[in-house]
C-alpha cells in the first residue's frame, strides 16, 4: 500500500498538469503552442538544466558513467528500433523516430524530479540533452532524409548542458542574485512542458490506432529492457538506474510528430502513436516507478 501510494503521489500531479492544458483547450480557451514550446526550449528548459547541474551534488564522474550509458542505451535502442521497423515493413521516415525517441522532456524530467528528488533531476536533465542532441541530429536526419548536424550547436539547451557541466566540474559559481533569476526561469519549464503536453495531445488526431497499439507496446518494452540491461552493466546506483530505465521508457515524443508534420512524413500515423503510447503510459510509468524505486 506505501509502494501504491508513493508512485501515486509521483504520477499525480505530472497527469494532472496535462489534464489541465487538455481541458484547456477541449473548453475552447486559445493556448499559442507554438510561442510557448519555444518560451520552454529557449529559455526556461535550458535555465533548469543550467540551474539543475549547478544544485545537484553528484559528482563529474557519476555524470560521466551515466552519460556514457545514456549513449550506449540510446544506441543499442536505434539497432532495435531499426530491426522492428524493417521486420515489420514499415515505412522508415514515420516509424523509426517515434521508435527512438521519448518524451524524456515533458514528462521524464518531472517525473525524475517528483520521484528521485534534486538527485534524479541532475542525472535526468543530462539524458534529455543527449537524447536532444540525438533528436536534433540523427532523428532530423530520419523524418527528413537530410540536413546538416551543425544545427544543434544552435539549440539553447545543448549550450546550457555543456556550460552547466563545466560550472560543475570545476567547481565555478555564479553571484546569487543571477543564479536566482535563472532558477526562477527554470522552475517554469515543467509546468509549461506538462500543459503543453495537454494541450498538444488534446489537438492530435490520432486516426487508427490498432498499430500505433501494437508498435506502442513493443517500444516501451524494449526500451526499458535495453536500459535495465545496460544500467546493470555499467552498475549504476539506484538513483542514476532508475532514472535511466524510467527515461527511456517515457511514451513517444510530441515532438516526433511535430516534425512529422514538418518534414511530410506520415503524421497522421505518428500522432496515433504518441497518444496511445501516452494513454499507456498511465500504466507503464507506474509500474515501472515501482520496479525501480
Amino acid at each position: 500500500m506505501n509502494l501504491a501510494l508513493t508512485v501515486l503521489e509521483i504520477v499525480a500531479p505530472v497527469f494532472l498538469l496535462a489534464a489541465i492544458g487538455f481541458a484547456w483547450v477541449k473548453l475552447g480557451f486559445e493556448y499559442r503552442i507554438q510561442f510557448v514550446t519555444q518560451l520552454a526550449m529557449t529559455l526556461s528548459v535550458p535555465a533548469l538544466i543550467f540551474s539543475a547541474l549547478l544544485k545537484t551534488k553528484i559528482d563529474p564522474e557519476s555524470l560521466s558513467i551515466v552519460s556514457l550509458a545514456a549513449i550506449v542505451a540510446y544506441l543499442a535502442v536505434t539497432v532495435a528500433a531499426w530491426l522492428l521497423v524493417s521486420l515489420a515493413g514499415l515505412d522508415r521516415r514515420t516509424y523509426l523516430a517515434p521508435a527512438i525517441f521519448g518524451n524524456t522532456g515533458n514528462l521524464g524530467l518531472p517525473l525524475a524530479l517528483f520521484a528521485f528528488g534534486q538527485e534524479g533531476l541532475g542525472y535526468a536533465v543530462v539524458i534529455f540533452a543527449i537524447m536532444g542532441i540525438y533528436s536534433f541530429t540523427f532523428g532530423v536526419w530520419l523524418v527528413s532524409g537530410g540536413g546538416s548536424p551543425l544545427k544543434v550547436v544552435k539549440e539553447p539547451l545543448v549550450g546550457a548542458t555543456l556550460l552547466g557541466a563545466l560550472f560543475l566540474w570545476q567547481g565555478w559559481k555564479v553571484p546569487a542574485f543571477l543564479f536566482n533569476t535563472i532558477d526562477l526561469l527554470g522552475q517554469m519549464a515543467i509546468p509549461l512542458m506538462l500543459i503543453t503536453l495537454g494541450v498538444a495531445l488534446a489537438r492530435i488526431s490520432p486516426g487508427r490506432l490498432g498499430r500505433p497499439a501494437g508498435i506502442a507496446v513493443v517500444k516501451v518494452a524494449i526500451c526499458a529492457a535495453i536500459a535495465w540491461a545496460v544500467g546493470l552493466w555499467f552498475r549504476l546506483p539506484p538513483v542514476p538506474f532508475g532514472v535511466l530505465v524510467l527515461q527511456l521508457s517515457t511514451p513517444v515524443a510530441v515532438t516526433s510528430y511535430l516534425l512529422a508534420e514538418k518534414y511530410g512524413a506520415r503524421a497522421e500515423e505518428v500522432a496515433g502513436l504518441v497518444v496511445v503510447s501516452s494513454l499507456f503510459a498511465v500504466v507503464t510509468i507506474p509500474l515501472i516507478l515501482a520496479l525501480v524505486i
